[in-house]
């Protein structure tokens, strides 16, 4: 079988506005480059069972490097070289190609569908070798995840269940699912009803590539849960032809990742944290884990409940915390008090 992609390089859920469109630019590719352009793109969706989402992502990276291939006279993958990924790489830091100039964060991710593409055509035999084995992704501050306090997000739970109807007390149980469980906002509006199982306080989650793990559901989630699905849920399904979704809009139908990423938005807003504006869609994720971490979990039980595929994913979350140093230097140094 042929290599598989990295799950973790791509983002856990990408931005309203940030999926890109079909690349019509993709029929004006020499014909060999368009066809293993296609057959890597074919073989993610089929095999690997990525996501909408995940996959526009590697489609408009690949697009952009089969434009910088064909504009240099590669016309096909065979011919590729280390040299030509290599200065790929500066262009995308540059912007030289005439796409937009990205930082090293997004040019690694970049570099990684272009890994996963030439792997793929070696495996396949459309290539020789592969002439991205020794290219090195450019050099990344190691940068700890946004996670917010307990106190946080207490006060942003509280805010999403403000307000009478049906809304609210979905706003309420979509927060405190995420944040007792770690899902993805993308996980979370794929529920179905038939996912949750209150009884055992466990839910059912499909992650990246469709893998599926069952975590607990923490008391205070069940509960929201449970006064959502009797006295919220049942109005909004009205609305609707029908749907087994867990998490309906105002229509009856299931709602978006985006509607849900300005429902935590809007509770961040009214919920008076300092700077509402730093929280995003990994927020209540994020928090999980470090707030998991901090009072003990072990980081290979975190990893599972995340859904990690590798655990080097999730130790980024065992790297101290800016507050952490500061009271420890607090506490232990001989000087630190007058």
């Amino acid at each position: 079988m042929p290599p598989a992609p990295d799950d973790d390089v791509l983002p856990d859920d990408v931005l309203p506005g940030d999926a890109a469109a079909p690349d019509t630019a993709a029929d004006e590719l020499p014909a060999r480059l368009r066809v293993a352009l296609d057959g890597y793109l074919a073989h993610l969706a089929v095999e690997r069972g990525l996501s909408g989402n995940t996959l526009a992502a590697y489609r408009r990276d690949l697009a952009r490097y089969a434009r910088y291939l064909a504009t240099g006279g590669r016309d096909d993958v065979a011919a590729v070289v280390e040299q030509d990924v290599t200065d790929y790489v500066v262009a995308l830091r540059s912007g030289s190609d005439g796409g937009s100039a990205l930082s090293p964060a997004s040019s690694a991710r970049a570099l990684a569908a272009v890994r996963g593409f030439h792997r793929f055509c070696a495996a396949e035999g459309t290539a020789a070798s592969d002439p991205t084995a020794d290219v090195r992704a450019p050099a990344q501050a190691r940068r700890l995840p946004k996670a917010v306090s307990t106190r946080e997000v207490e006060m942003i739970l509280t805010a999403a269940k403000e307000g009478e109807g049906a809304a609210p007390l979905r706003d309420g149980a979509l927060l405190e699912l995420v944040y007792s469980t770690g899902a993805r906002i993308s996980e979370a509006v794929s529920l179905d009803v038939d996912d949750l199982d209150l009884e055992r306080g466990a839910v059912r989650l499909f992650g990246k590539g469709s893998k599926e793990r069952v975590v607990p559901v923490g008391s205070f989630a069940c509960r929201a849960l449970e006064a959502y699905l009797v006295r919220g849920r049942p109005d909004l399904a009205a609305r609707g032809t029908g749907t087994p979704a867990l998490f309906l809009n105002t229509r009856g139908a299931r709602l978006s990742r985006q509607s849900a990423w300005a429902v935590l938005r809007e509770a961040a807003r009214r919920s008076g944290i300092d700077d509402p504006d730093r929280i995003s869609p990994h927020t209540l994720r994020h928090s999980f884990a470090t707030h998991l971490l901090a009072g003990g979990a072990d980081v290979r039980v975190v990893q599972e409940l995340l859904g990690h595929a590798s655990v080097t994913t999730t130790q980024i979350y065992t790297l101290v915390t800016p507050d952490t140093l500061r009271e420890v230097y607090a506490s232990a140094h001989p000087r630190a008090r007058g």
